[in-house]
């Protein structure tokens, strides 16, 4: 006999309450081996692979590719060979999901409170031979007292289906009057009683309105134009369909939205902007023998050291309550195809450039392959976002909460400068930084952004 299990909706993370199904990998009754790619799972921030423990197969798949679902629900149903329809209803009719919820309160209750007897399962109604009757139904059927030998089924070959136990057991509805329609107060005026109703309706009188019916009678028409018209709006074409492709936002690039939406709007931004020289760090970096770290990496470096000088940036905001890190957990956004993702390198004031590199490459590869785990992007102290790849040389950052600041990084550009009364051109880089003026001052702003000059023109401290 086969062995059925509950293919459930996984939970990665305390902030996880419910995944979409991206994609089935395997189809209904096909066997699958160990480690094979069962379905992807999106969340709010990545999609991940899940892999099967055994061999088997899905005997029943219950939750729709696209379909969102709560952590715990029922996806579907596994077994290790070949089950009878009528084993895998049970099992899905005796399913209950387990609670993932995270309520102190009502846990100490439960735990307190001796566990109640499980009442006697009611009796199940007498068959008649011939019946065919699925068990949810027949489940159904005992609970509200239907005869199923009455109800003929919808199901193949006749089968009685919980559907049509439903359809039995709920109530007619019943009409509910509500009184007669209010009648003109004009009886002698020869109306249609269409126009009767509208004059009601528009408290348009019907007496001395001209009818343009037969024999003058007034009509719908003759009381419309005495209602005062509304004013046209303003016609929007809509653009061809052949030019437009429509795509629905995936469950990562809606949770972008919603918190950048409520980022730009609950927390109060300021920005303080800065030229940087950058020939010395990247003469610094050219000098690197073998692989060389990227300039971000050095950035990474760099805004760790300025936060361990200025600790009043490092910070998160939860309310009314301000958030201190010792260490410098910098997240730094990345691009993937399905929107930005911030991996987080943890404490990299204790780290050198060569391992924040090596980090951070490991860190990238798992995001574009949406296999972050949600401690590598859950956090964070600071954020870091560096557009000077794509040639953008300034612009200004979103903060993400609830972190309290993020730098923006253009790319390096020829421009004239100081150097000691001599003019000189030299690549510069443009830094802004978005704060939230809620925790942090324009004077804690600034000394932030000293510092990382002072880091990014000295090289040689990082």
């Amino acid at each position: 006999m086969a062995t059925l299990k509950a293919f459930t909706m996984p939970k990665w993370g305390i902030e996880m309450s419910e995944g979409t199904i991206s994609e089935w990998m395997v189809g209904e009754n096909e066997p699958f081996t160990k480690g094979a790619v069962l379905t992807l799972v999106e969340t709010d921030k990545i999609t991940n692979e899940i892999e099967a423990e055994a061999a088997g197969r899905f005997v029943r798949i219950l939750a729709e590719a696209g379909g969102t679902y709560p952590v715990g629900a029922l996806l579907a149903v596994l077994s290790d060979g070949e089950a009878a329809a009528a084993d895998i209803d049970a099992f899905v009719a005796n399913f209950k999901q387990a609670d993932t919820s995270f309520e102190p309160d009502a846990g100490a209750a439960d735990a307190k409170a001796p566990p109640a007897a499980a009442p006697p399962p009611p009796a199940a109604p007498e068959i008649p031979a011939g019946i065919a009757i699925s068990p949810v139904a027949l489940t159904r059927a005992a609970a509200a007292g239907v005869d199923v030998a009455t109800i003929k089924g919808s199901g193949p070959g006749g089968r009685i289906t919980a559907q049509d136990i439903d359809q039995v057991v709920r109530p007619v509805a019943s009409n509910t009057l509500a009184g007669p329609y209010p009648l003109s107060p004009d009886t002698d005026v020869f109306a249609s009683p269409m126009a009767k109703r509208l004059s009601v309706l528009h408290d348009v009188p019907l007496a001395g309105i001209s009818g343009t019916g037969a024999r003058g009678r007034v009509r719908k028409a003759d009381v419309l134009a005495q209602i005062q018209p509304v004013a046209p709006q303003a016609t929007v074409v809509a653009p061809p369909v052949s030019g437009v492709t429509v795509n629905a936002m995936s469950s990562m690039r809606r949770t972008i939205a919603r918190r950048l939406t409520e980022s730009k709007a609950t927390i109060p931004h300021f920005y303080i902007r800065r030229r940087v020289r950058a020939d010395r760090l990247l003469a610094l970096r050219a000098a690197v023998q073998g692989q060389r770290p990227s300039v971000n990496d050095y950035l990474i470096r760099a805004c760790a050291l300025a936060l361990m000088e200025v600790p009043q940036v490092n910070i998160q905001v939860h309310g009314n309550d301000i958030h201190r890190f010792e260490s410098a957990d910098i997240a730094v956004a990345v691009a993937t195809e399905k929107g930005l993702v911030t991996p987080i390198v943890t404490r990299a004031d204790e780290r050198s450039i060569v391992d924040i590199s090596a980090a951070m490459q490991a860190l990238a590869q798992r995001a574009k392959a949406g296999k972050l785990k949600p401690e590598e992007f859950t956090g964070g102290s600071f954020s870091l976002s560096n557009l000077g790849g794509f040639g953008v040389e300034q612009f200004d950052a979103i903060i993400n909460p609830p972190q309290g600041a993020i730098l923006a990084v253009g790319t390096a550009r020829p421009e004239p400068i100081d150097d000691d009364g001599a003019i000189r051109i030299v690549p510069v880089l443009h830094l802004s930084l978005s704060c939230d003026h809620r925790a942090i001052d324009g004077a804690d702003g600034g000394r932030f952004m000293a510092a990382l000059a002072n880091l990014i023109e000295r090289p040689e401290l990082l």
